[in-house]
């Protein structure tokens, strides 16, 4: 489903991605690591289409994302690492609105199960968004991208600002959507959440796809000591 090949993106003198190349196959769940910089960002923006290659190609289901980057969206849910909500609008009510924008009608108690199963309590549901906590936010956006059904899911630090429960109920979403069929790409700089939730995991430095792995041949600890070990060479 996600297959990019020798795909480069350079912002003035700064190479961000170099020559980089990954594929990630229907049910799986690939983690990237890598520092601030490492170009997990600019990878994911080139899978949504925002940002173009210099060169290379970058393709969803076969669909090359500069040129067909209105279809291809179409397939994506996408979860950042900040959600840009409504704020005087209740957190039922900015599902909604997103859905809407997608073409999506949903009920007012299959939205509510939606926001329940992406950890949003049900006392918050209706209360405005100006008032949430950064985690809960989080939630609400877990949910515009869950309430899509999408084929492939684009996470950038996902988990940014979920307590251990919220993170643990987040990993079990990404697995069950995995489990059905879906395609996730994972950037995170949580070393224990990728080695629990993905199948994969890729390290990325400079821009570069310096180390490529099985999460099970791979312990916790191991997985920490290797890419620090990446890190400072």
């Amino acid at each position: 489903m996600i297959s990019i090949q020798q795909a480069s993106k350079s912002f003035k003198e700064t190479t961000a991605v170099d020559k980089l190349s990954l594929e990630v196959q229907k049910g799986e769940i690939l983690g990237l690591l890598g520092a601030n910089g490492a170009g997990k960002s600019t990878t994911i923006n080139m899978l949504l289409g925002f940002l173009h290659p210099d060169s290379g190609v970058v393709r969803i289901n076969d669909m090359d994302t500069s040129r067909e980057a209105d279809k291809v969206r179409k397939l994506i849910g996408y979860i950042p690492e900040n959600v840009n909500l409504y704020p005087y609008l209740s957190g039922i009510e900015n599902l909604d609105y997103f859905c809407r924008l997608a073409a999506l009608k949903y009920n007012k108690s299959d939205l509510q199960e939606i926001l329940l199963t992406c950890g949003l309590e049900e006392r918050a549901h209706q209360e405005r968004v100006e008032a949430y906590s950064k985690g809960m936010r989080q939630k609400v956006g877990i949910a515009i991208a869950y309430a899509k059904k999408a084929k492939v899911y684009l996470l950038d630090e996902p988990a940014s600002g979920l307590d251990p429960l919220a993170s643990n109920e987040l990993s079990a979403l990404l697995k069950k959507l995995a489990s059905a069929g879906a395609t996730i790409l994972m950037a995170s700089h949580d070393i224990f959440r990728v080695r629990e939730v993905c199948h994969r995991i890729g390290i990325l430095k400079n821009g570069s796809l310096v180390k490529e792995l099985h999460s099970k041949d791979v312990s916790a600890n191991e997985l920490e000591q290797l890419y620090l070990e990446y890190m400072k060479n």
